[in-house]
């Protein structure tokens, strides 16, 4: 059997933080390490407990959440961020992905949707609400920003569409017929070299140079 997802859980409304508890208590194979109410204490919690997945909230008192954005894998090195928010604005939703986000959920899909973001960043796989994925679609026919794609091996290439497809390491190493760890290795020289810091950004990448068709 494989282990409990570890979920942390920062957000400063009591009832979201208790909703959110309540799905995943729901659900087998989940367990919420901690929850807190503001980016400081996100951090702290971090440091204090071994979690797998953090579901962050952007709008936080003190810290916010782009500030745990950009610290948390500092902290917890592996970490996945799943962003859950009420903002469905492009800049919001830029800049979560640009500091590093692996999903961005909206609130008003949590319900559905919790789930399985929490599992498609698990496995490595980018998770956007249908609205959001809408924005990012508008976000990459925007042609500023160009370049990096001459950089890249044409094996990179390979493994940047699959990942932008959606497919979990397991998969892309299938297909390839290649190692886990050498789809690691990939993705993390892709991240180097086009110096993105997530799997969303390399999708969004992805779309934009053409390498995948927008969702």
């Amino acid at each position: 059997m494989s282990p409990a997802v570890r979920v942390l859980l920062a957000d400063d409304h009591n009832l979201v933080r208790a909703g959110v508890r309540r799905i995943l208590e729901t659900q087998p194979g989940f367990v919420v390490v901690a929850e807190v109410a503001d980016g400081e204490a996100a951090l702290t919690a971090l440091a204090a407990h071994e979690a797998d997945v953090l579901v962050l909230d952007l709008s936080m008192p003190g810290r916010d959440g782009f500030e745990v954005l950009r610290r948390a894998r500092e902290v917890r090195p592996g970490l996945r961020v799943l962003v859950l928010s009420m903002h469905a604005g492009a800049e919001y939703i830029q800049r979560a992905v640009r500091e590093g986000a692996d999903g961005y959920l909206l609130k008003d899909s949590a319900v559905q949707d919790l789930v399985a973001g929490i599992r498609s960043v698990m496995e490595g796989r980018a998770f956007y609400s249908p609205a959001v994925q809408g924005q990012l679609a508008r976000m990459a026919r925007d042609p500023r920003g160009r370049g990096g794609l001459e950089s890249l091996t044409e094996r990179e290439r390979e493994v940047l569409r699959r990942v932008a497809r959606g497919l979990t390491t397991k998969e892309i190493a299938s297909e390839l017929a290649i190692s886990m760890r050498t789809v690691d290795t990939h993705r993390a020289n892709l991240m180097r070299k086009l110096d993105l810091k997530s799997v969303a950004l390399l999708t969004q990448f992805a779309i934009r140079e053409g390498l995948v068709e927008p969702p």
